[in-house]
């Protein structure tokens, strides 16, 4: 091999592991809560972690990303949804460009709640009134735009009369990229539910199905052998081609307020998702020819979660539940293997709980800004060390290169966290 081989290929190696390093989008590099594989992680964690930096910001609950060496966050800043790019050494910023009008309603203050996402050099940006844009991470310049409500058949008309889902309380759930491809809850009831882009134009490549947004993000798992888009909409969860959007299968989920948050997540082929309403559901997905059955293999009320998402570590589930306790449960059978109260302050539908699997052990960041390391265990809770980062929380932090990136109502902060 020539040396200008070799320097090529060096180059794609240090690329590629630079970005498996990444934590580009919601939930880390696949939506699952896991860190990258071979990722240095603490086996026990600190009372006092070192805190890196600090930043005041504005409003929101969009959580924070790290990719191509820039952490990238979003809040409220001069009334406008606005997004943000870091150096991750010491927080000072790079760029910054709007995203949209900063709205707000009786859940929250004015600001983004929709965790940006990078893909190839270019982050996306969805704001709660449903306007969906590209930039150039480099620089931030603009690249293209949609807006669900002006090019789809989408509403937002905010906590006004009847309104569900995404038309209530804003566009949450992060668009989701695989390959060439961007998928987002666009909430088009005129068969433009959900709508797949291309990631470098913009470019409508399908549309389908006549659901409202919910306020989950969408997964791409592969079930009973076929890789789809799984979603949780106002009307229930779905599976959905990736190639043509074709409706593989549906499990209907009606609630009042469609109050649908949690990201699905995907074992084998079980769906587990949870309304307040209903409970912790698995949904059993079969598949017979060109027939698809979804149907609910087992219920926890026991274990419901609201809006905080749980994490799979092998056949196991670990989670936020009912009465803000950290439960574990089987995906199997919905069995609550344990449960265990006393760190999470908010109460009722205002507790929430980040989950993120390091290695042997979970991650969890509490709503009251405490960080807890316990043993992804599904026999016993066993805890290995409790922090108080920062103040009240419900975002996700990132995590990256040995360091967490967190928000909460008033600072971003970088933490570090040694492997031991």
């Amino acid at each position: 091999m020539s040396n200008c081989g070799t320097v090529l290929l060096l180059a794609l190696i240090l690329t590629r592991a630079v970005g498996a390093a990444d934590w580009p989008q919601w939930r880390g590099p696949d939506r699952t809560g896991h860190v990258y594989a071979g990722a240095a992680v603490p086996t026990n964690l600190t009372s006092e972690p070192k805190i890196l930096w600090r930043l005041k910001i504005g409003d929101g609950f969009a959580s924070p990303i790290v990719a191509g060496g820039k952490v990238f966050y979003s809040d409220n800043s001069d009334g406008q949804e606005t997004l943000h790019a870091l150096n991750p050494g010491d927080g000072k910023e790079l760029w910054h460009a709007a995203i949209d009008q900063a709205v707000g309603d009786q859940q929250g203050p004015a600001g983004p709640r929709c965790t940006p996402l990078v893909s190839d050099g270019r982050v996306y940006a969805q704001s709660m009134k449903g306007r969906l844009r590209c930039f150039s991470a480099a620089d931030g310049k603009p690249i293209w735009e949609t807006s669900y409500t002006k090019d789809f058949s989408a509403i937002f008309i905010g906590e006004k009369g009847n309104a569900q889902g995404a038309s209530r309380h804003g566009n949450d759930g992060s668009p989701l990229i695989d390959g060439d491809r961007l998928f987002a809850n666009v909430g088009g009831t005129n068969g433009e539910s959900e709508v797949c882009f291309e990631k470098a134009t913009g470019k409508v490549i399908w549309k389908s199905q006549n659901d409202q947004a919910g306020y989950a993000a969408p997964v791409m798992a592969t079930i009973a052998g076929t890789k789809q888009v799984v979603v949780f909409t106002v009307d229930g969860v779905i599976g959905l081609a990736p190639a043509d959007g074709k409706l593989l299968w549906r499990y209907p989920m009606k609630t009042t307020y469609a109050r649908h948050v949690t990201t699905p997540v995907v074992f084998d082929d079980v769906v587990v998702v949870s309304s307040h309403q209903i409970g912790l559901v698995g949904i059993k997905i079969a598949r017979a020819g060109d027939n698809w059955q979804a149907t609910q293999c087992w219920l926890s009320k026991d274990s419901t979660m609201n809006f905080s998402s749980p994490i799979a570590v092998g056949e196991f589930l670990y989670g936020l539940g009912p009465s803000q306790n950290f439960v574990c449960v089987n995906i199997r059978t919905g069995k609550q293997m344990w449960s265990k109260d006393g760190y999470v302050t908010g109460s009722g539908d205002h507790a929430h709980a980040a989950f993120i699997l390091m290695g042997e052990n979970i991650l969890a960041l509490t709503d009251g800004g405490q960080l807890v390391l316990f043993a992804a265990d599904p026999r016993e809770f066993k805890e290995h060390g409790a922090a108080q980062v920062c103040g009240r929380t419900f975002c996700n932090p990132a995590y990256a290169d040995g360091k967490l990136y967190l928000r909460d109502a008033h600072e971003l902060m970088c933490v570090e966290l040694r492997a031991q």
